[in-house]
């Protein structure tokens, strides 16, 4: 460590560490096998990319040295550091861990090609090793790795030797054109409402991904528009944080509505299946809401909050259905959904109450018992009286508004329905967020015994928050339950509650915002448990995905695609500390403070 001429310490510059390109080079080799051995190659490799170039299957193996060697070259810098000089050094390092990546293949070829043991691993199969071996002999399939996996693992190291300009145009260009070949469905149909089905038929394959032309179409104007609009979105973006409070707040107000009546016109130039799907994410998003409430802002770890769920799909079944067995008083929807908010919210006391006071994993533990005790109560024969037991309840009526009655039959009333209630949540949330009981959640969170010692009464508060989030979640149920028509205790598996904690975290708890980006990328793309996404082929591996993406997030990225501020400092403070004991600012020595 040295200092400047003003007495800041400053680290020396690092060098390249190779040992960290060996380990990278060795979790490529690993992750290429796995990637292989869970059989998404094979299974993927229907769903083209760039026909004929690339496919989804060879995808899955060919981001692993580009990713790992780029991953592999990074460096943290904090204040005081001096970020180490780039060099062909990095080259060098980058081509490492993509032959590493690749050697990982050539490995599995040869043993593929030699032993069967199928028994243990059921994608050990001549399949597998025609793909890899990219339909010819096994020894030029394994040339063919090695070099491609240097290659990218070259471009990946690349990536911090270029000029920055390059490298964002570069991956701006590769993330463009993955991501309108993967949204091929929800373009389609959105131009095909628009009548310009022409440019669709120009730049997609007819049996799926993007011709080359069209590639190379969606690349030029992954470039052009940038450079089009960039400047001009950057100076608006800065007119608009130097105005006045109350005129940005005007300003973001026409901007909410405008983007409200877009959403509520995006519908009617969508097809049946682009409605369903919103329709799905839009469902998620009510229940992710909820339990951002629950744990974003209370940090109340709720693994069952499905129940909440099942409490207003059941409660929404019997009460309208002419086929409840027990008791069927057939009420109209909106009338049904006030007796659903105010039982949501006696049973969310009812669960809160006896666990308010655990905490971390013990609660966790406890609330997954709940959920997992209401599923059985729905499904057991000493209530099939009432809720059908395992037959479910069926006939449920769809939401009669009036003019029209919303069912599963048309996607698009659903999604519209969704829309609405999605719309009251955010602002019910918002306010809540940002009122008293909001900013005791946020205290409890950081540390319920500060918040209790400022005289926060936190079993209540916590109790609130259970309360809040059950009803939240029982819109959702009551919606789904009359989307669907009949009911079941199958619906409400404890897999729900697991992607709907993903889902938040993904997205950034405690943010709004980052709630419904969650949803989206998670639900739409890959789809939910029993829902599928934009990327059916994916459903075998959805769990699988989940986990690895969990697992990066929470190493990574903690504070989700969409942090929030306050939820980013409490999970960076040792960083802002670092910083600042590096600028001189605290002391952590306390020898050196005079008492």
């Amino acid at each position: 460590m040295t200092a400047t001429s003003n007495g800041t310490p400053t680290l020396e510059a690092p060098g390249l560490d190779w040992r960290r390109q060996i380990r990278f080079s060795l979790i490529g080799a690993l992750s290429s096998a796995f990637i292989a051995l869970a059989g998404m190659p094979v299974g993927l490799d229907r769903r083209n990319i760039i026909q004929p170039l690339l496919s989804m299957g060879y995808l899955s193996l060919l981001w692993v040295p580009f990713v790992l060697a780029s991953l592999a070259g990074s460096q943290v810098v904090l204040e005081g550091m001096t970020e180490r000089v780039r060099s062909s050094k990095d080259l060098v390092a980058g081509a490492l861990v993509g032959l590493g990546s690749a050697l990982g293949l050539v490995a599995l070829m040869i043993l593929v090609k030699n032993f069967n043991i199928r028994d243990p691993l059921v994608n050990w199969s001549p399949q597998l090793l025609d793909l890899l071996s990219f339909n010819r002999s096994a020894g030029l399939g394994m040339v063919f790795w090695i070099v491609l996996g240097t290659t990218l693992g070259l471009m990946g190291g690349a990536m911090h030797v270029v000029p920055t300009a390059v490298r964002s145009k570069t991956l701006t260009v590769l993330l463009s054109v993955l991501a309108v070949s993967v949204l091929e469905t929800f373009i389609t149909d959105l131009l095909k409402g628009f009548q310009l089905e022409i440019f669709t038929d120009f730049i997609y394959y007819k049996r799926g991904g993007l011709e080359i032309v069209g590639a190379l179409l969606v690349a030029a104007l992954a470039i052009v528009i940038p450079l089009l609009v960039g400047d001009r979105i950057t100076v608006v973006r800065t007119r608009v944080r130097e105005m006045p409070a109350d005129e940005r707040s005007r300003v973001n107000l026409i901007l909410l509505l405008v983007g409200s009546a877009l959403l509520l016109v995006l519908p009617f130039f969508l097809g049946k299946i682009t409605n369903e799907l919103l329709a799905n994410v839009g469902l998620f998003v009510l229940l992710a809401l909820g339990l951002n409430i629950v744990v974003g802002l209370a940090g109340i770890l709720d693994l069952g909050y499905v129940a909440f769920f099942a409490v207003g799909g059941y409660t929404t079944a019997v009460l309208t259905s002419p086929n409840s067995p027990g008791f069927s008083p057939q009420l109209p929807w909106p009338v049904a959904l006030i007796v659903v908010v105010v039982l949501t919210g006696l049973v969310g006391l009812f669960i809160g109450a006896p666990v308010i006071r655990m905490r971390g994993d013990y609660l966790a533990i406890v609330t997954l018992g709940f959920g997992e005790i209401i599923r059985l109560l729905f499904l057991s024969d000493w209530l099939s009286g009432w809720f059908g037991g395992a037959q479910g309840i069926t006939n449920i009526p769809g939401v009669d508004v009036g003019f029209a009655t919303v069912n599963g039959i048309d996607p698009r009333s659903i999604f519209l329905l969704v829309l609405v209630f999605s719309a009251i949540a955010i602002y019910i949330s918002w306010r809540l967020e940002h009122s008293r009981i909001g900013r005791a959640w946020m205290a409890i969170r950081e540390d319920e015994d500060v918040a209790e010692a400022m005289g926060v009464n936190t079993t209540n508060t916590k109790l609130m928050a259970f309360v809040v989030g059950a009803v939240l979640a029982s819109f959702s149920g009551a919606i789904f339950s009359a989307k669907v028509g009949s009911i079941f205790p199958t619906s409400f598996l404890m897999l729900i509650s697991i992607i709907i904690l993903v889902v938040v975290i993904v997205g950034g708890m405690g943010n709004i915002v980052g709630v419904i980006v969650g949803a989206l990328v998670l639900i739409g793309i890959l789809g939910g448990p029993k829902q599928p996404g934009l990327l059916q082929e994916f459903s075998e591996f959805k769990l699988l995905i989940y986990g690895a993406l969990l697992v990066w997030m929470m190493l990574k990225r903690p504070e989700g695609l969409v942090p929030n501020v306050r939820r980013s400092r409490e999970l960076h403070q040792e960083e802002f500390l670092q910083d600042a004991w590096l600028k001189g600012e605290i002391d952590t020595d306390d020898e050196e403070n005079p008492s």
